[in-house]
């Protein structure tokens, strides 16, 4: 199936009264507009930046805050060309984003990243008009989110929840006027009708925990950064299912008695594939590494 053809003309798309997705099929952006401010959460790569500051433009919409929801390169290489955009939007991250950015190895990884998911969108026919970026975004004057920290913007609330389990810094926003949940990468990373591949990088109970608390929420919408969103019964199946694969995978790693490299190069040849090809290999390899420690540790 060609991917970028059947899913590109949908953007910017209504999901209700006052939240839209815009980006691509590959990376969702979500628009919250009220009546007195906007907000985007998500930011997305570079090479998505300039398509959708046009869908912005189509929306009438120029946004109040705009939201990363955690610091991984797919999640904020976009958010300097949207702040350049939009110089009076604030920008919101979660506690811990700020110094996972600072951090000397982010920098060089994130430029790499960036660069490759530049070339990717490419080949797929996602015209950009920017280069890749040369260092990670500045959260010099972001406001910091705690959990259930609320920003009105009208009619329309966001509520932040620190979540944890993929990555430090993560925040998920909670509409409950739009019964609309973003819960960042959280349930882990969709092929759409093909499965999901669980993303516990820094603690298998922390984001076990996560998806139960966000599945309480009983969301309608469920706005997840790729390939998504989801809606109606599809957004408790996406909730089981990721539990669940997250707990056969971890079941399957504690019982593996192989060597962490050889497992993680076969979860690798597992994994890499279709959409998930969007990253470098050297970054699901790692991220296959990280699945495997903490699965371990979760059995100490």
């Amino acid at each position: 199936m060609n991917v970028k053809q059947s899913k590109d003309n949908s953007f910017p798309r209504l999901l209700t009264e006052g939240l839209w997705v815009v980006g691509n099929y590959y990376f969702n952006l979500y628009v919250l507009k009220g009546e007195q401010g906007s907000a985007l959460i998500e930011a997305g790569v570079s090479a998505v930046v300039d398509r959708v500051v046009d869908q912005l433009k189509e929306l009438a919409v120029s946004p109040t805050f705009l939201v990363m929801t955690h610091p991984h390169a797919d999640h904020a290489t976009g958010l300097q060309g949207l702040m350049e955009r939009f110089p009076d939007a604030l920008v919101v991250a979660g506690e811990g984003a700020v110094e996972f950015l600072a951090h000397p190895k982010t920098g060089p990884l994130m430029v790499a990243e960036d660069e490759h998911m530049s070339q990717f969108l490419g080949a797929e026919g996602f015209d950009h008009r920017r280069p890749p970026v040369q260092e990670p975004p500045s959260l010099h004057h972001a406001l910091i989110a705690k959990d259930q920290d609320e920003m009105d913007l009208g009619g329309i609330t966001m509520r932040f929840l620190n979540v944890g389990g993929h990555s430090p810094g993560t925040i998920a926003v909670h509409v409950a006027e739009l019964s609309a949940l973003m819960p960042a990468d959280s349930l882990g990373f969709r092929f759409p009708g093909r499965g999901i591949v669980p993303l516990f990088f820094t603690s298998y109970p922390d984001y076990m925990d996560t998806l139960s608390r966000l599945a309480q929420f009983d969301a309608a919408i469920l706005g997840i950064p790729h390939q998504g969103p989801l809606t109606g019964d599809d957004v408790q199946a996406a909730f089981s299912e990721a539990y669940d694969t997250a707990r056969a995978l971890r079941d399957e790693i504690v019982a593996d008695t192989r060597e962490p490299e050889e497992l993680a190069r076969d979860l690798f040849e597992r994994y890499y594939r279709d959409e998930l090809t969007m990253y470098t290999p050297s970054n699901i390899l790692n991220c296959m590494r990280l699945v495997i420690r903490r699965a371990r540790e979760s059995a100490q």
